[in-house]
């Protein structure tokens, strides 16, 4: 149904009341970075039914004044949005400025990225990072390498929350353009596949476990999990966040605080456990270290798959991708390790920032303010099948039933992991590692957490962090 902008941000203010009280003070982070040959990626224009408004007389003077000009954009996979692309190339028309997109792998990125920033960052003008005052100060350096935009008019219409993780000090670094709300990552599973295996939703792992039974029984694979990107399976971990502080009351003040290991924490090893369980009862099926992100909408309307953790936005990517499918046939439910109840949101995610060395500073800006354009926001997330919301002032969004089902029925909210506590997600791929070495049985679970905490340990001291002394 369409919901009325006053409605819509009903839903984002309550979110954010939640994250203020739960993750006040919290950090975030993400990984990846890319190889010399990584090949750059030129937009290319193409008419859309919501076109947006590009009329160089629409443009503010500051954007229509900056010469016309290549800016290069260095991101990981999956962070440049097909609808950024378009808007590109509509921005290439009304200012003569070009984007030239540097792609890089996603378990890449962050080691590229920093070996260029390190070597004086040739060639960049603008570089994507995940937002979380962690992985800005330490993993992006944005105080050193990028341009302060706390001035620019657009910050004031974005979400707070993401304002505050894209933040130091009062200083805006960078620009959150993204569904910060609806991009939590939840169980998306095949409604059908459920009514003809007589299963319910499950709540509590026990049910979970069961229903995977039941569907291995049937012939079906229960999960999709795409192993090989390096990064997915960590989030059955990580995302879970708001289950573990509910467990131990303070638990993320005390690991901030250095004043306890995660290896000291028993739910955590138990969510751990879990997983390993999934994997070993051959839950993700015979391919899951071979399966890639990237395969997710194919798979899931295939009808070989019942579950995968996904967006809310997922059956609409899927139905866009296989128009037999039906965005209609899926519903959400929370990941049930360690029988979490809580919503696990995250108020940072995938950004962009200004290189401090580019040559185009102004062009670059001139590129932010035309993307946080209110049309241009628009038609972001209209064109962006996996956004449900988005983390702006002035746009209407439009929620299917279940979606809205969704979040009417998870009013309890938390910050995940990566975000309420330090040094997580800057070591992202580390524990990707960890955990794929614990589904071979190369490490325990235990060793897992262990390894994490090491991690931590190295990261703090890095940044003199003062209760690392």
């Amino acid at each position: 149904m369409l919901r009325d902008r006053r409605s819509v941000r009903a839903v984002l203010l309550s979110t954010a009341i939640a994250l203020f009280v739960v993750g006040c003070g919290s950090d975030d982070k993400d990984s990846a970075a890319t190889t010399a040959a990584a090949a750059a990626t030129t937009v290319a224009s193409a008419a859309t039914d919501a076109e947006p408004t590009t009329a160089a007389d629409t443009a503010p003077e500051t954007t229509a004044a900056v010469e016309a000009a290549t800016i290069t954009y260095l991101a990981s996979q999956n962070w440049v949005l097909e609808s950024e692309k378009e808007l590109a190339a509509k921005f290439e028309d009304e200012t003569g400025i070009h984007v030239d997109y540097q792609i890089i792998p996603a378990d890449q990125y962050f080691s590229v990225l920093q070996t260029k920033l390190e070597a004086g960052g040739e060639g960049i003008d603008i570089f994507g990072g995940q937002s979380g005052k962690t992985d800005i100060q330490l993993q992006l350096g944005v105080e050193k390498n990028a341009v302060p935009v706390t001035d620019e008019e657009w910050v004031a219409r974005m979400d707070p929350l993401s304002t505050e993780q894209i933040s130091l000090d009062g200083v805006v670094y960078g620009q959150t353009i993204w569904d910060t709300v609806g991009g939590s990552w939840v169980v998306v599973y095949n409604k059908q596949i459920f009514a003809d295996n007589g299963i319910e939703a499950p709540a509590t792992f026990d049910e979970f476990a069961a229903a995977c039974q039941t569907l291995s029984s049937a012939g079906i694979t229960p999960i999709y999990e795409p192993i090989s990107d390096g990064w997915h399976h960590v989030l059955w971990f990580a995302e879970l966040g708001p289950a573990y502080e509910a467990a131990s009351p303070g638990l993320e003040d005390k690991l901030n605080a250095n004043e306890t290991k995660l290896a000291d924490d028993p739910t955590m090893e138990l969510a751990l456990t879990q997983l390993n369980e999934l994997y070993s009862n051959g839950c993700f099926g015979e391919d899951a270290l071979s399966d890639e992100f990237a395969n997710t909408e194919a798979n899931m309307a295939s009808g070989k798959y019942a579950m995968t953790v996904n967006r809310l936005g997922l059956p609409a990517q899927i139905e866009e991708a296989e128009p037999s499918a039906s965005a209609d046939d899926y519903g959400f439910f929370l990941m049930p390790l360690v029988d979490n109840a809580i919503w696990n949101v995250n108020p940072a995610a995938p950004s962009k920032f200004i290189y401090t060395g580019s040559e185009h500073i102004d062009a670059a800006k001139a590129y932010f303010e035309f993307l946080a354009r209110p049309e241009n926001l628009q038609f972001t997330l209209d064109n962006e099948a996996q956004f449900a919301l988005l983390n702006f002032e002035g746009v209407n969004a439009e929620l299917s039933a279940e979606q809205q089902a969704f979040v009417d029925s998870h009013p309890k909210q938390g910050t995940v992991l990566q975000t309420a506590v330090d040094y997580v997600n800057p070591q992202w791929i580390e524990i990707g590692q960890d955990i794929s070495a614990m589904f071979t049985g190369a490490e325990s679970p235990g060793d897992v957490l262990d390894a994490i905490d090491g991690r931590r340990d190295e990261l703090a001291q890095a940044a003199d962090d003062p209760d690392w002394k």
